[in-house]
């Protein structure tokens, strides 16, 4: 069995290691969603990653609800970005763009949009704003014909993601965002073509995929899924057969690879009392197969030993350690994380943790 070490073929990309950089919200951007110079140094100190996933990136206006994030919808976002891809490309790494469309987690005082989701629910507790915490507003359902258009936004992303120089494209259908509140039936309660049975509210998430592959390829385009339990609001009834379903889709149309986040009992980072999907996704989804959540170095070479994953993704201890893949070979101690830090908009936790030589 491979080891953490070992090197991976994504597509006709070769990653140097299976130790992977999961998505981190970071809020470094501008007002406008612009990435800056800090982003694109903080990129480049993590290129040991055998591949990075960058910070949660949005679609649209529409789609952006989180304070100074990055964005992917305009010719300002696309120059911005390839200074970072430019900047982690010369260091010696790989880097996708996660694409990410929040639906009602979406708080219209950012840009006085209304957000929109499968049906009209209303997200628990508060977003986070540029006022400060306020209460989620009630978002309207997408209509049918809003579909298509939907789609077009995350095509123009990922077009605009290759032309800003990154290797591919993570689709977000987790964490309780659009795509994954329209999988699950306590957010989708529409009695349309697009939700009620698995295979209707899997619609949306296999015709953003496909949009996705026919605009950057099967080898670019990869998705995060987030299967066990509860995640900001949107649950399931039937997630053990609910996330097989969709994985069987993702493995019929030939994605990168699939990325699960899914905390446990003891979680540090959201905690969870149902079991991993990932046994029952194993068996549908025969190709690279991705786990997230509290893995350390011990438990990250037992799931691939155990042929559980074909890689890990580590979030908080590549934050505080950029040279990650180092430490861990050399068996050196780790650098706690910040919290207070993570969205603080400077430099201080983002750009200043050390390196181990």
């Amino acid at each position: 069995m491979p080891t953490l070490f070992d090197p991976i073929k994504i597509g006709s990309l070769a990653c140097p290691n299976r130790i992977w950089m999961a998505p981190l919200t970071r809020g470094r951007g501008t007002r406008d969603h612009v990435p800056t110079e800090l982003m694109a140094t903080y990129y480049a100190q993590r290129a040991s990653a055998g591949l990075i996933l960058t910070e949660a990136t949005g679609i649209t206006v529409e789609g952006s609800g989180w304070p100074y994030a990055g964005g992917l919808w305009g010719a300002e976002h696309v120059a911005h970005w390839k200074t970072v891809t430019d900047a982690v490309h010369q260091a010696g790494g790989r880097i996708f763009a996660q694409l990410w469309h929040m639906g009602r987690i979406v708080h219209p005082s950012l840009h006085g949009v209304q957000p929109v989701s499968a049906s009209a629910t209303t997200a628990p507790g508060k977003a986070h704003t540029y006022e400060g915490k306020q209460p989620y507003v009630e978002a309207r359902p997408l209509a049918l014909e809003e579909i298509p258009r939907l789609i077009g936004d995350y095509v123009t992303a990922a077009r605009n993601a290759i032309a800003a120089g990154f290797d591919g494209v993570q689709l977000h259908a987790a964490n309780g965002y659009l795509i994954d509140q329209f999988l699950r039936d306590g957010s989708n309660h529409r009695t349309d073509a697009y939700g009620g049975p698995i295979e209707n509210r899997v619609r949306l998430l296999r015709e953003v995929t496909e949009a996705l592959i026919s605009t950057v390829g099967a080898e670019r385009t990869a998705v995060r899924l987030s299967p066990n339990g509860d995640s900001q609001g949107v649950d399931d009834s039937n997630q053990s057969v609910l996330f097989p379903a969709a994985a069987a889709v993702l493995d019929s149309l030939g994605v990168a690879f699939l990325e699960l986040r899914e905390p446990g009992a003891n979680g540090t980072f959201g905690k969870s009392d149902r079991p991993p999907v990932a046994p029952l996704i194993r068996k549908a989804f025969k190709g690279v197969l991705v786990l997230n959540s509290d893995y350390d170095l011990a438990t990250g070479q037992a799931a691939l030993a155990e042929g559980a994953a074909d890689a890990i993704t580590y979030g908080r201890k590549f934050l505080a350690n950029p040279d990650l893949p180092y430490r861990f070979a050399h068996d050196l101690e780790l650098t706690p994380d910040d919290p207070k830090t993570w969205y603080s908009q400077g430099p201080e936790g983002y750009i200043t943790y050390p390196t181990a030589v």
